[in-house]
């Protein structure tokens, strides 16, 4: 993802998720409005449209309530990272490491 994710379309990401966790489908872009506090379903629709091209959501076209939020933590890269950020490891090969994370948007835990 070379974007990253603002605020508001975080709040959207989190409403669809728990409503499709509390409801087992997605929200229609009404209640997305309603959920997060936008003016008007079209702001909606431009998040999602936004969201579809960064690659963090996923919709059916023609079909009604089929968003689906992508995992973007990536946890087994993330897990790879953090195994390969040791102790044993110089200064310059962690450092290395940190900046290729970022550059992939990783959001690490680091231990060391």
């Amino acid at each position: 993802m070379s974007e990253k994710i603002t605020k508001k379309q975080k709040l959207i990401i989190d409403f669809i998720n728990e409503f499709t966790k509390e409801h087992d489908f997605s929200p229609s872009y009404r209640e997305i409005m309603s959920g997060v506090g936008l003016s008007s379903v079209s702001a909606v629709a431009e998040h999602v449209e936004n969201l579809v091209e960064k690659g963090a959501l996923r919709k059916t076209p023609g079909a009604a309530r089929s968003l689906e939020v992508i995992d973007l933590s990536h946890p087994e890269t993330v897990a790879l990272f953090n195994q390969k950020i040791s102790a044993s490891n110089s200064e310059e090969e962690i450092e290395i490491l940190l900046r290729a994370a970022k550059i992939l948007d990783l959001d690490l835990e680091q231990s060391a």
